[in-house]
């Protein structure tokens, strides 16, 4: 028997949930920035905290680069904006919540 979500009381294979709070989330901001010695970093903001470890593991994965959580923010080693803003879609984030900012 699998769990139970705690919230809906429904088995987790069927629970919806966290996509229900993917949907409802705010905007997320993904821009990159100059740091230390010229490097270029790519930011990602708007997640909340319970979400934060898992996209930035995922994120780190795919992209292949270092990068950390703190703040309430993802930074990420390198310019990497396009792939980040299709990389989040793909864990269940709709396009529309998920705003590219570019270069600041």
């Amino acid at each position: 028997m699998s769990d139970i979500c705690s919230k809906c009381g429904l088995p987790q294979d069927i629970c919806a949930c966290r996509t229900l709070e993917k949907e409802t989330t705010k905007q997320l901001r993904v821009y990159a920035t100059k740091k230390r010695f010229n490097k270029l970093v790519t930011i990602v903001d708007g997640l909340t905290d319970d979400e934060l470890f898992k996209v930035r593991k995922e994120l780190k994965s795919k992209l292949a680069c270092g990068g950390t959580a703190k703040n309430g923010l993802i930074i990420l080693q390198g310019d990497h904006l396009d792939k980040v803003v299709d990389y989040i879609v793909s864990l269940g984030y709709p396009r529309e919540a998920i705003k590219n900012l570019g270069l600041q």
